[in-house]
């Protein structure tokens, strides 16, 4: 492919180009958005994309991201540096209501994601997912409520789904810079298409496998044979050890352990970095020990919302939930104890039943004896939706200095063509070394 040696932002703007797709420039916070493509690095992912690789390709769904970036420097509490935001996931799209069939699933519990207790009990979805920072919850599921109450004049109540991951590295998370605002921007601009990824929205400021991590979308489309149905994953991800990072199977942590996490200012004070954490190669001054040591690695977590227009029932589902555990583990998610993996899905099928409260309504569903096709395209839209937020995401810059590295794509390249070579050669796959 020709954009194989193009460089990673310019490869953005000519792949948007062509898909009609805007794409704003850098910001302070290194916030440029891209459509990754995973395989021009010659990554083997496996399935069907979908046209635009997103959650969106499941028909009806729609995405919308609020991104809040400002300062720079030290931290103050209440005045930033700010990497934060609020993205939004309508099952139905903004015009049309968002009653679906759904289920959840948390596989690792630090963590926090509102109203599943309904959707446990009743199997029905009936809000937007809002996904933002751990301490902007609450903000959030209220400004949904407020949301849907000003859209419907016989809106009576809700228990609306909102999640969340922990940005405070990067982001002046107890100055609560998440308004309500943010949220109808959020949902008000959502739309189908291609979705915005890497450092967007609730992923502003998130770090995945010790490089910038954030939103990441991807799909996989069934063969005729198998129904044809498309599976849709979107993810927050702030989860993962650099040690754990597989790529396509490969364990590539060790061999990507440059360039780490560092801090960039030299005039924060070293009470106020992190014990263990340097400055950045070229940057002067004195480490000193610090006030805190860092969170254990592989601290973090995880939101991952998954939608199908196949015709399962809320049951079967759950059973592609769970499964979505798979794909995180294939890219080197553990779900350690610090970690919050929280994940929700939706089918897009059955649009009556979900929204009929007085007439007894006629179900398709999907014999479970056809659904494993959709468990491998859960599996593998799961794995390609995390890459793809740390490929589209841009090195960051945030509070106290602190800098986070995207992933060195053209060192990546270079892992998989080396293993590429090594299968072609039929010698012994031993996995990268620390020279690749």
């Amino acid at each position: 492919m020709w954009l194989r040696s193009v460089p990673r932002i310019v490869r953005s703007w000519a792949v948007c180009a062509l898909l009609g797709t805007l794409v704003p420039a850098p910001g302070p916070g290194g916030t440029a958005q891209q459509i990754p493509d995973a395989r021009a690095l010659g990554v083997p992912l496996e399935g069907t994309p979908g046209p635009h690789d997103a959650i969106t390709d499941v028909g009806g769904v729609e995405v919308g991201h609020a991104t809040v970036i400002r300062g720079e420097g030290r931290l103050a509490v209440g005045e930033g540096p700010v990497r934060t935001g609020v993205t939004a996931i309508l099952p139905r799209g903004t015009e049309a209501g968002d009653s679906v069939f759904a289920a959840w699933f948390p596989l690792n519990g630090n963590g926090e994601m509102t109203g599943t207790a309904w959707v446990a009990e009743s199997g029905i979805l009936e809000s937007p997912v809002v996904i933002t920072n751990t301490h902007s919850v609450g903000v959030a599921r209220d400004a949904v409520i407020d949301w849907m109450r000003r859209r419907n004049p016989d809106f009576h109540w809700a228990l609306p789904v909102v999640a969340e991951t922990f940005d405070g590295s990067l982001n002046d998370i107890n100055g609560f810079h998440v308004r309500s605002e943010h949220v109808f921007e959020a949902l008000d601009g959502a739309g189908a298409g291609p979705v915005e990824q890497g450092s967007v929205g609730g992923g502003t400021g998130m770090i995945c496998h010790a490089f910038k991590g954030g939103i990441g979308s991807a799909s996989r489309v069934l063969d005729e044979e198998a129904g044809g149905w498309t599976v849709g994953v979107l993810v927050q991800c702030n989860q993962g050890a650099r040690r754990d990072l597989r790529v396509a199977g490969a364990a590539v942590g060790e061999a990507l352990a440059e360039p780490r996490i560092c801090y960039a200012d030299p005039t924060v004070p070293a009470a106020d970095r992190r014990r263990g954490v340097p400055l950045c190669e070229g940057v002067g001054g004195e480490m000193g020990p610090g006030r805190a040591p860092p969170p254990p690695e592989g601290a973090g977590s995880i939101i991952i919302v998954l939608a199908t227009d196949a015709p399962l029932l809320p049951h079967q589902v759950r059973r592609l939930v769970k499964r979505t555990a798979l794909g995180l583990a294939r890219i080197g998610g553990m779900g350690y104890n610090g970690s919050g993996d929280l994940f929700i899905g939706f089918s897009t099928a059955n649009r009556r039943a979900a929204a009929e409260r007085d007439e007894v309504v006629a179900l398709e569903m999907l014999p479970n004896d056809r659904i494993n096709p959709l468990v491998v395209a859960s599996v593998r839209a799961t794995e390609a939706a995390i890459l793809n937020a740390m490929l589209a995401a841009e090195t960051m810059t945030g509070a106290n200095g602190l800098r986070v590295p995207e992933l060195p794509e053209e060192r990546l390249r270079a892992l998989m063509e080396a293993r590429t070579d090594a299968e072609e050669s039929g010698a012994p796959d031993r996995g990268p070394g620390p020279e690749g």
